[in-house]
């Protein structure tokens, strides 16, 4: 049977953009461009990106289109008689700890648009903010309504195939994402605190950085820089599977770099004039959307619209995220089971929502267990497991594996990277992949560890 492949670039690169863009562009971004020195930062974070992020995204897209499977046969199919294929047991299951927290915290976006838009939720003050969100957590029949209809509609799409199902679907939805953000962010500009906002969000500041450290301000932009795309268990790769060869992968690399970066950037237009015209603290993490950005949208003229289409806007980001990590899972599942596309749509289905009922009790039923300890939660050691153990190892695997003469090789790497017109990557860049990228990830892992046990 014939590989699948998109009727288009445009599908194709709005997907991939769509898999790498998510809440961290918006929870995390904005935030810490303001506290670690504004227009500073985001140079730092722009190098980093291109540096690190770029290379190690076409690593992923290389193995997929040179092999034309997923993470399930990639291996066995480039590296032939070889033992990489056992890397893909560990790295397989980092799709779902992470669908299985996602999908959860896409539920809570579902609830929101909808409360906030209908304008059934009305939260003046933070603490009133916080005590709506609270009791959503302790609700675990509101919440599993919720992440039941995410997951079974993301799959749904999935059900159909790559063209007629994720294309058809995810193209048109990543365009209104696009059209949203900048309605969004154009309106922002109209509010009282614009100035303000955008200084502090902007504006350089020595100063910012200096108070916080330049170490840490390296540390996060390297942070930030490596885990927006969302590397290392081959989300990114399964579409590398489905593209034509018509452009060079260092080209759709920077593209989709240039995509998920246009929309964090854009989230801080309409996070921070807002917060600083109703006086609101911005923070970052699922508090920054579910109690700061509530109370400034139930201090709005007109709020329940803003809120809602601000919560379409990121139900919009949060899905595309489900439909791409859901086709990879169900790819994977294709492949190495030999089942049918709806068949391995329902299996896994089951599963995701299995494995999210522990991240889902944990507020609740089982709020007095706390892995990590003090107020850590299950979905917080989810998380862990994934972005600072499964990650960094998944994206060491493939670059070692580009890399060694036991693997795929640095030969057939840039063979299939620079096939196609657009930009072309030096063959001298084996040595920056080969030293410097591994320390870079160790020192990530390293610094992941220190953040939460240090």
């Amino acid at each position: 049977m014939a590989r699948e492949q998109f009727s288009s670039r445009l599908g194709f690169l709005l997907i991939a953009a769509g898999c790498a863009i998510g809440l961290g562009n918006v929870w995390r971004f904005p935030y810490i461009t303001g506290q670690y020195g504004g227009a500073i930062f985001v140079i730092i974070y722009l190098c980093f990106l291109f540096f690190v992020g770029v290379p190690l995204l076409t690593m992923e897209l290389s193995v997929g289109r040179a092999s034309r499977r997923s993470l399930g046969q990639s291996f066995e199919v480039l590296a032939p008689h070889t033992k990489w294929y056992l890397n893909k047991f560990w790295m397989i299951p980092g799709n779902y700890i992470l669908m299985a927290f996602y999908s959860l915290v896409t539920g809570w976006l579902l609830y929101y648009m909808v409360m906030l838009g209908s304008g059934v939720m009305q939260a003046p003050t933070q603490e009133a903010a916080g005590q709506v969100f609270n009791e959503l957590l302790v609700s675990p029949v509101s919440m599993f309504t919720c992440t039941v209809i995410v997951v079974v509609a993301s799959f749904s799409v999935c059900a159909f195939g790559l063209e007629k199902g994720v294309e058809r679907i995810t193209k048109p939805m990543m365009i209104l994402l696009f059209a949203l953000l900048i309605f969004l962010a154009a309106r922002s500009f109209t509010l009282p605190g614009v100035k303000e906002g955008l200084s502090y969000y902007l504006l350089p500041s020595f100063d910012n950085m200096q108070r916080e450290g330049i170490l840490n301000a390296l540390s996060a932009a390297m942070g930030q820089s490596f885990f927006t795309l969302g590397l290392g268990v081959g989300s990114i790769q399964i579409f590398g599977s489905y593209m034509k060869r018509q452009y060079t992968l260092g080209y759709e690399a920077f593209t989709i770099t240039l995509l998920d970066t246009t929309v964090a950037l854009l989230a801080g237009f309409i996070i921070f004039p807002a917060c600083f015209s109703y006086g609101v603290e911005p923070g970052q993490g699922p508090g920054l959307l579910f109690v700061t950005l509530v109370t400034v949208f139930s201090n709005m003229d007109y709020g329940a619209f803003w809120g809602g289409l601000f919560f379409l806007f990121m139900l919009f980001a949060a899905v595309s995220t489900l439909i791409a990590v859901f086709e990879n899972i169900i790819a994977i599942t294709m492949e190495m089971f030999a089942l049918s596309r709806i068949k391995a749509v329902l299996i896994n289905c089951c599963v995701v929502l299995l494995l999210g009922l522990p991240c889902m009790f944990g507020y609740n039923y089982l709020s007095d267990i706390h892995p990590l300890g003090g107020s850590s939660t299950i979905l917080d050691t989810y998380d862990f497991i994934l972005s600072n153990n499964i990650l960094p190892f998944g994206t060491t695997c493939y670059v070692l594996f580009i890399t060694l003469k036991r693997g795929w090789g640095f030969d057939n790497y840039i063979a299939e990277t620079n096939y196609g017109k657009g930009l072309k990557f030096p063959h001298a860049f084996k040595y920056y992949y080969r030293f410097i990228l591994p320390i870079v990830i160790l020192a990530l892992f390293i610094q992941g560890y220190v953040g939460v046990f240090g």
